[in-house]
């Protein structure tokens, strides 16, 4: 079992920053491949970014491209997602998930693992 818990969320102002930050426990981090997902009201969970065990491969969905930087410490068995240039759009709850697979990968149905959720909201 793993347990997944998400902080960093807050307000922001239109074109700011945020990093969220995602603290695993319960087997060993290096061992999975993690990502980052969000769902705003009244909308599907989506897919943002996703990173795989070592941290050598990284994908993003092409909204945050150049925004969003995914990034892992597996001294610290933690998950990060710095964004910068926030819209109001990017406004959602974020999840962070994980997988025993290796590759990074874009579908919500692969995750074995969820956190609660973190809100972000971006004024205009």
């Amino acid at each position: 079992q793993v347990q997944l818990v998400e902080s960093g969320g807050g307000l922001v102002q239109a074109g700011g920053s945020l990093r969220l930050s995602c603290a695993a426990s319960g087997r060993t981090f290096s061992s999975l491949a993690m990502g980052w997902f969000r769902q705003a009201p009244g909308k599907e969970r989506e897919f943002v970014a996703a990173i795989s065990r070592g941290g050598g491969t990284t994908t993003y969905t092409d909204s945050v491209k150049g925004r969003f930087t995914i990034s892992r410490d597996n001294a610290k068995n933690t998950l990060y997602l710095q964004m910068s240039s926030l819209k109001p759009e990017d406004t959602a709850v974020y999840y962070c998930a994980a997988r025993l697979l290796n590759n990074p990968g874009r579908d919500r149905n692969e995750y074995d693992y969820w956190g609660q959720g973190a809100q972000v909201t971006v004024s205009s």
